[in-house]
């Protein structure tokens, strides 16, 4: 089959068109990883518990939701014997305030936040090291029951904290 010489500049845009569309595209990522070739293994140690007020266990909800990001995001393997990057940190506050007074010294809503601390190391590069502090919040009717809304605060919270540490670390962004 022949193509007028006006359509055959188009036939390379189709094609790359017919492959993003059916899938085939894949071997390019869109989200911007920038891991470099030589790091393979990664390590998130337990994050330390600072805040009494804090839901108990929340240093092992904040590792397990890094480690699974890490681990699903990335092409990185975990590893704790020998990690060519590790993470550590730490729980630093949980707290519930208001934020929406009302008439009669009440309020409509009230602010769940949590924030952490990461410690972020490559091992392979000793200059590719950083600590930031992250800090994310829900607010909610105060009129709800708090211990029935925690879990789904928490998991709200915790995945916008996740995704920038996950953004920090492996995007160029």
């Amino acid at each position: 089959m022949t193509f007028p010489p006006k359509f055959k500049s188009l036939i390379p845009a189709l094609v790359l068109s017919v492959c993003l569309a059916t899938g085939c595209g894949k071997f390019y990522d869109f989200k911007g990883i920038s891991i470099p070739a030589e790091v393979n293994t990664f390590v998130v140690e337990p994050f330390v518990f600072l805040d009494a007020q804090c839901q108990a266990g929340m240093e092992v909800i904040v590792s397990e939701k890094l480690r699974a990001v890490i681990r699903n995001q990335s092409r990185l393997v975990n590893n704790e014997e020998d990690p060519d990057i590790s993470f550590s940190g730490q729980v630093s506050s949980c707290s519930t305030t208001y934020v929406a007074p009302t008439e009669g010294s009440t309020t409509s809503l009230n602010r769940y936040e949590i924030s952490i601390k990461v410690i972020y190391q490559n091992n392979k590069d000793e200059e590719d090291k950083w600590s930031k502090n992250y800090s994310a919040f829900q607010d909610f009717d105060s009129n709800g029951d708090f211990q029935s809304l925690q879990d789904d605060l928490i998991e709200t919270i915790l995945n916008d904290i996740i995704d920038r540490v996950f953004n920090d670390s492996f995007t160029n962004w």
